[in-house]
């Protein structure tokens, strides 16, 4: 059976039991030299690669809320160095030494079998964060550097054939940018489960369990959550790493931050600064009580160069999150 986009809370205490790090060692220096390694087997972050079973030292984890790609499944990894930790900083992203690495390979489902496309890797080495993304052969047996990316077409669950595009190097820095520094966006204490850290204290990869005070909503269970947890927290997860005060759309004014409690600067009854085309026949971002008439979805409801958004990581239109949006609009007081 085909494991779906996300895996569950339950599924993945087994896979975690599934794919235990088997032997074979990785290889520290390709993640810290200078070079960019052609081969994903060159890093040795798998001991079976086709199966994504992790080697020693490289740790299986999920998002509570991730980021939609067309509907990928998304099997996202840490390694650490030996001898190194991560450092928590609160309910922010967690601080990787130099020598770790951030490991997301992306598959869609084919004839019944998942079919690997490709794994972005983002190795932390003296110099800053580096992003490199590889590309899988046929023979589903490697993954090769493409720095100037690369389009393919691919069948999404939906049963839509997109145009799916592996980001080259340059655009990989578009969505990582922070204050122009490449930097990590998934593995923020807000977003990972309680559980899941835990066990990295208990088992030495972790300083400490950082203090979370409101967490991500489980996007499985959105509907259980309050609507407005799981709006903010979807757009936490795709939205904010360029909307946000420094990153690539600060200068729209939109801050989408998790942290971010100023209901203007959320879009709330903001007028867009410069969208152009973008905002269609529309005033302002989000208007209260009223989803049909505010930008925020009309942008998310299109594939259309110029108007959708995100602007990278999609060709198709995400119903649930467009969905959870609209709801969160639709509850605000006018």
């Amino acid at each position: 059976m085909i494991r779906q986009a996300l895996l569950s809370v339950a599924a993945l205490g087994a896979l975690l039991a599934a794919t235990a790090p088997h032997g074979g060692a990785v290889n520290d220096a390709a993640i810290t030299e200078t070079a960019y390694p052609q081969a994903l087997s060159d890093y040795g972050f798998f001991a079976d690669a086709a199966a994504q079973v992790p080697a020693a030292g490289v740790t299986l984890y999920r998002l509570n809320t991730p980021l939609w790609s067309d509907g990928a499944e998304k099997l996202r990894f840490l390694y650490l160095p030996p001898g190194t930790q991560a450092r928590a900083q609160g309910e922010g992203l967690l601080d990787l030494p130099v020598g770790a690495a951030l490991i997301k390979t992306f598959a869609f489902p084919v004839e019944g079998k998942r079919r690997l496309i490709e794994t972005r890797v983002l190795l932390h080495r003296a110099s800053g964060w580096v992003a490199l993304p590889y590309r899988w052969n046929e023979a589903q047996t490697e993954a090769r550097l493409v720095l100037a990316g690369a389009r393919l077409p691919v069948t999404t669950p939906a049963g839509q054939v997109i145009d799916y595009a592996i980001p080259n190097k340059n655009q990989c820095k578009e969505c990582h940018a922070l204050a122009g520094t490449v930097t990590p966006i998934g593995p923020k204490a807000r977003n990972l489960s309680a559980q899941w850290l835990a066990q990295q204290h208990a088992e030495g990869r972790l300083d400490a369990v950082p203090a979370v005070a409101t967490r991500v909503p489980v996007w499985e269970q959105r509907e259980r959550a309050p609507v407005a947890l799981a709006a903010r927290g979807y757009l936490e997860a795709n939205c904010a790493h360029c909307h946000n005060p420094e990153g690539s759309a600060s200068n729209s004014g939109l801050d989408l931050r998790w942290e971010q409690q100023d209901a203007y600067r959320t879009g709330i009854l903001k007028r867009p600064v410069a969208a152009g085309r973008g905002a269609g026949t529309f005033e302002f971002d989000v208007v209260p009580g009223d989803p049909d008439h505010s930008i925020l979805p009309y942008r998310m409801g299109s594939t259309e160069g110029g108007i959708a958004m995100p602007e990278l990581g999609r060709a198709s239109i995400d119903p649930a999150g467009l969905a959870i949006v609209k709801r969160w609009i639709a509850a605000m007081k006018r």
